[in-house]
């Protein structure tokens, strides 16, 4: 392999200029500079990353532990988040913590041994008390899309409150009046939010929302699935589900299909976390989005911002609603992706 030394002894420089030029230390001349970048491309040569991370305690490698890999939502928050972080010179390191707190915590466990320069959290749960230690122990750390109220790290978030007040609206204006939420995990931020959203958009319209059309889910397709045969076997059942994230609403939809029911004619389907997917189904369904690729390129940003040593700002961008026609005909000027 080539070495700095073969480096040095082509462009006619010690091998002190050479790390300098390579660390774009501002005391080298411009002529040993283009000597020194001509003999790394003519050679070949890549510094040995492990051997600069001990030199400069940097690594330039963020890490990124997400609820969920195969959530689409979260798929595409891991691509913006790589993207950006290779565009500002950094590696991304993924842990999928498969909505598992324990495993969770393993992944970052396994990320502080890598000694990478800041983690990204997406947490699966509310509370814990490694994160704790983390935020304390200086470790530059950023929450995004979820976060957990007692650390006290910056936090990256789109906010859809208005957007499930927009949802609330349609559906009003549509006529629906007994409407069914399933809700995520309690012990999620998001999920805890998104319920009481829902709740006070209700109540602006002087809706109740029962305890019978609340089903718990857990984020995943296969609880979307079994609250929603629930929601079928009440003597009254809702006319709109209203799934708090896109994977339940695919549950969802499978079993609206498997009773013989049609969306929107028997039953309206909407979801938060809107998909590619959802345009494809049959109707399209309609759906809160998030603005992904922004939330993914703040979170890196504002994390970088403390590995270099500025003050970073938490960042919240609202949502919006993507009317479709799952939940009845929308009218002209409300109809996107139909």
């Amino acid at each position: 392999m080539t070495s700095i030394k073969d480096v040095a002894a082509r462009a006619g420089v010690s091998v002190a200029t050479v790390s300098r030029v390579l660390n774009s230390h501002p005391s080298v001349s411009p002529d040993a500079k283009t000597r020194v970048l001509a003999a790394v491309d003519a050679l070949g040569y890549r510094p040995n990353a492990v051997a600069r991370s001990l030199r400069t305690d940097q690594t330039r490698t963020l890490g990124l532990v997400i609820s969920d890999v195969l959530n689409p939502y979260f798929t595409e928050l891991a691509r913006f988040v790589e993207e950006e972080a290779r565009a500002l010179g950094y590696s991304v390191i993924i842990g999928n913590a498969d909505e598992q707190p324990g495993l969770q915590d393993h992944h970052v466990r396994t990320l502080l041994d890598r000694r990478i320069d800041g983690l990204l959290v997406s947490p699966a749960d509310g509370d814990s008390a490694l994160m704790a230690d983390v935020a304390r122990g200086g470790t530059p750390m950023v929450f995004v899309d979820r976060w957990m109220p007692a650390v006290d790290v910056p936090v990256v978030r789109a906010d859809g409150r208005g957007a499930i007040r927009d949802l609330v609206a349609h559906l009003h204006a549509l006529g629906h009046r007994r409407l069914a939420i399933i809700a995520g995990p309690a012990a999620t931020t998001t999920g805890a939010e998104r319920v009481e959203a829902f709740r006070e958009a209700l109540h602006a319209y002087e809706l109740t929302l029962p305890d019978a059309y609340i089903g718990q889910g857990d984020f995943q397709a296969d609880s979307g699935r079994r609250v929603t045969e629930g929601f079928l076997a009440l003597p009254e059942p809702p006319e709109i589900v209203f799934a708090a994230d896109n994977l339940m609403a695919l549950g969802a939809l499978d079993a609206i299909r498997a009773a013989g029911l049609r969306v929107p004619q028997d039953i309206g389907l909407a979801a938060f976390d809107d998909i590619p997917w959802f345009v494809h189904t049959d109707p399209p369904i309609t759906a809160i989005a998030q603005p992904t690729g922004d939330l993914g390129r703040a979170a890196v940003r504002a994390l970088v911002d403390i590995v270099d040593g500025r003050s970073p700002q938490s960042v919240t961008l609202p949502a919006r609603l993507v009317v479709r026609r799952s939940c009845g005909e929308p009218a002209p000027d409300q109809r996107s992706n139909l």
